[in-house]
């Protein structure tokens, strides 16, 4: 049985991930700050353990490698937090909480990880960005953006300074997900159909969707993809001019 490591399984993507990744046959840690949460889906998740952290902390981090107890196969870095608001009125806190977890948090995860699997000569690192950590940032979110961008670059960083080790990392890059913390966005049908009239596909993504590549880039099938940020957005990324009108 293999063993996956997953941040920010406590709700939304992350929780779908771990969910999907232990019908496949994973063995899950489940890494979260939200303890009550993170044993109600421990409870939903066949082989999986709970593994409540502060990813900011490399002692909180290596607490909960030491509790899971086996050399992950695999960590799909997923934790992230948003704090919404204009940058002229962004409080200076705000903006480092969202650039510890989203960032340093990622960074901490993967390299105590990365250690272990550096033993063990393999590994399998898939990190979440955001299609608004491309050349779209989003309004208004803070330091989000920014963050998400970091996540990209490091991803690419770690793919050059680990692959020889054995260590594959690449990106994910999801678009307008019903789930987490974009989920308040599709409560109202009107904002629904609104925002589903942007993507070129004509719908809103699901966790699973994003759940779906994870697994592809934890497979074997995905041995020769590394250092890539992939973009799961039903073509918003691509789609600028096609929202211009022609006469």
């Amino acid at each position: 049985m293999k063993n996956l490591l997953v941040t920010g399984a406590a709700g939304g993507i992350g929780s779908e991930i771990a969910t999907y990744a232990s019908k496949k046959g994973y063995r899950v840690g489940l890494m979260d700050a939200n303890h009550e949460k993170l044993k109600e889906v421990e409870a939903e998740i066949e082989n999986s353990i709970s593994l409540p952290v502060d990813i900011t902390s490399e002692e909180s981090v290596k607490h909960a490698l030491d509790t899971f107890a086996e050399t992950p196969d695999g960590l799909v870095n997923c934790a992230g937090i948003v704090r919404f608001g204009n940058l002229l009125e962004q409080q200076v806190k705000d903006f480092e909480d969202v650039i510890n977890v989203n960032l340093l948090g990622c960074f901490i995860v993967s390299c105590s990880v990365a250690r272990l699997m550096k033993e063990k000569g393999s590994g399998n690192i898939v990190n979440i960005s955001s299609i608004s950590g491309g050349k779209h940032p989003a309004i208004h979110s803070g330091a989000y953006a920014a963050s998400k961008a970091g996540v990209v670059m490091l991803s690419e960083q770690m793919s050059l300074e680990w692959g020889k080790e054995g260590i594959r990392v690449n990106a994910i890059s999801p678009g307008f997900i019903d789930a987490g913390m974009s989920a308040e966005h599709y409560v109202d049908p009107v904002e629904r159909k609104k925002r589903e009239g942007m993507v070129p596909i004509q719908k809103i993504g699901s966790a699973k969707d994003i759940a779906n590549v994870v697994m592809f880039l934890l497979s074997d099938e995905s041995s020769y993809v590394h250092g890539e940020n992939i973009v799961v957005d039903g073509g918003v990324m691509n789609s600028v001019l096609a929202n211009i009108g022609r006469n």
